[in-house]
């Protein structure tokens, strides 16, 4: 019962935080935070983080749905900075930052600083997306920063796990952290992808044996990020990476085109609702941690003086944002400058544009509760080196990532503009014309089917030019009213079938476009969504 009422209260926090996030500016995840923190202090049950069912829990269904969503050729564009910010600038991270606790800190233990130091390299595109809402992220910008998190965190998480083991164990080899972080990370993106690709499967087979139920098709998307987190981990591969790759997967067996118009509608509505109910319930359970974590890691950790604290936390944040800054600006004018498509080079890498891009790299819960799996004992039973004094520098540097960015991101962001993208315009305008074609000569072949069918031409004619408003916007004539009210509900029933033909042919030319790689992902996806709400209002 108190489990329910926990899960309850969350739920109402996340609808709450929404309304008032409508009427305050104030960036939704800080409104998030302080209920939490105000849940804790209240009556209501309060609960531990454990990090294992939180990595579970939460995790799998958002990157999923930031895998799946992600415009894939976008990503493909801007992949060298996405490694770059991804992959270098996590372990420069936790070298520099290591190295940099370790000299602020001498009495933390140096594998210890590391571990801290890898939780705090992951970024967390959520809270950035939600505090620049009043000054938009530039699209490709975004995009870069939503790829840099969906790696970002596995890496950071990897080089944690090497770290722990340093400071358990006393040894570190770099032979067997390479081959690990091959397998972490090759093992966790096959498995996610095979993941997906099996259940779809499975999925494909049962719909052509018992028709399609969108409930069951919702339900089979539902399971497949947990399916492919957990089957990764049963390995010990990355059920992190493998969550994004059965999301990236998921791209490539939607663009078949397979499932009905009504099922995504559906579809799209419940994971539009799971998202938003994981994302806030993530930051009201970091706020409802803070007072408990604060308490213990003051009355644990051995400092003397909260004005130290402070001046430790600060340094960290300003190493972090130091580092990002240099990784940022040269991976912005080296690897996105040599773009090969002269258009896409940027005029200059402006200081403005960098220090958006290193405000943007705010911390978030994957930092805290990283830092919360450091164990409570070393192998000989002893308590672990500096853990509460981590935990308590980890969720300073959090809130004062998001502070930073709430409080000076926002003016950065007004007006800025990345490197020019080519204009989209053209490319929708081809593709709706392309599925205008192919819909106009799906309906003429079946217009000339139904009228050697029925031997009556003028019903195929005039359903034919009701049907064909849609794309060449002639007027539906009216009837004459000469007394056929059986003649009027069959020129319905043929326009529809006309009308449903014409759909299914313009969806299935919008596909065979993305296959080819005439339109993208988002444009794909507004197009086709279109089409299923003509489609559901004509089945309704």
């Amino acid at each position: 019962m108190e489990t329910v009422t926990i899960v309850l209260a969350l739920l109402l926090a996340v609808l709450v935080s929404g309304a008032i996030g409508r009427l305050v500016p104030a960036p939704l995840p800080l409104i998030q935070i302080a209920i939490g923190a105000l849940l804790q202090l209240g009556p209501l049950p309060s609960t531990a983080l454990d990090p294992e069912i939180f990595f579970l829990v939460f995790l799998p269904p958002l990157l999923f749905l930031d895998g799946w969503r992600i415009p894939k050729r976008d990503l493909f564009r801007d992949g060298y900075t996405v490694l770059a910010l991804a992959l270098g600038l996590v372990a420069l991270t936790v070298l520099g930052i290591g190295l940099l606790i370790h000299a602020m800190i001498p009495g933390m233990p140096l594998a210890v600083a590391f571990a801290l130091a890898a939780v705090l390299s992951p970024t967390d595109p959520i809270a950035v997306s939600s505090v620049a809402a009043g000054s938009p992220v530039p699209r490709r910008l975004m995009h870069i920063l939503e790829g840099e998190a969906l790696l970002n965190d596995a890496t950071g998480l990897v080089c944690l796990r090497f770290a722990i083991a340093a400071a358990m164990t006393g040894t570190f080899s770099p032979l067997e952290a390479g081959t690990t972080f091959l397998w972490l990370a090759l093992g966790g993106l096959a498995i996610g992808a095979a993941t997906t690709f099996v259940l779809t499967g499975v999925q494909e087979l049962l719909r052509r044996r018992t028709g399609e139920d969108p409930g069951q098709q919702i339900l089979f998307s539902l399971l497949t990020p947990f399916g492919a987190y957990l089957a990764a981990e049963h390995v010990h591969a990355s059920g992190i990476l493998a969550a994004v790759a059965a999301g990236i997967a998921m791209t490539y067996v939607e663009i078949q085109g397979r499932s009905l118009g009504s099922t995504r509608v559906r579809r799209t509505a419940v994971w539009d609702t799971v998202a938003l109910s994981a994302n806030g319930a993530i930051f009201v359970l970091l706020g409802e941690q803070l007072p408990d974590v604060f308490r213990h890691a003051v009355a644990e950790a051995d400092v003397h003086s909260a004005g130290l604290l402070v001046v430790w936390i600060l340094g960290i944040t300003a190493g972090l944002m130091a580092l990002r800054f240099a990784w940022v600006w040269v991976s912005l004018r080296f690897v996105l400058g040599r773009s090969r498509v002269p258009a896409e080079r940027p005029a200059g890498t402006t200081l403005r544009l960098v220090a958006a891009t290193t405000l943007a790299g705010v911390k978030g819960a994957i930092t805290l509760a990283g830092i919360m799996t450091v164990p409570l004992v070393l192998a000989d039973g002893s308590p672990f080196p500096g853990r509460q004094l981590a935990i308590l520098l980890a969720m300073g540097v959090i809130l004062t990532s998001l502070l930073l960015a709430t409080t000076v991101l926002p003016p950065l962001l007004r007006g800025l503009r990345l490197p020019p993208e080519p204009s989209r315009d053209a490319e929708e305008d081809s593709a709706r014309a392309a599925a205008r074609d192919e819909a106009v000569k799906a309906i003429e072949a079946l217009q000339h089917r139904i009228a050697e069918e029925q031997g009556d031409a003028s019903v195929a004619v005039e359903a034919g030019s009701r049907a064909m408003d849609r794309y060449e916007g002639l007027e539906a004539p009216t009837s004459d009213g000469g007394g056929a009210q059986a003649r009027a509900r069959q020129i319905a029933d043929v326009e529809r079938r006309l009308r449903l033909t014409g759909i299914e042919a313009e969806r299935a030319a919008l596909y065979r476009l993305r296959r080819a790689g005439g339109i993208d992902d988002v444009l794909l996806r507004r197009l086709v969504r279109e089409v299923d709400l003509v489609e559901a209002r004509l089945n309704a």
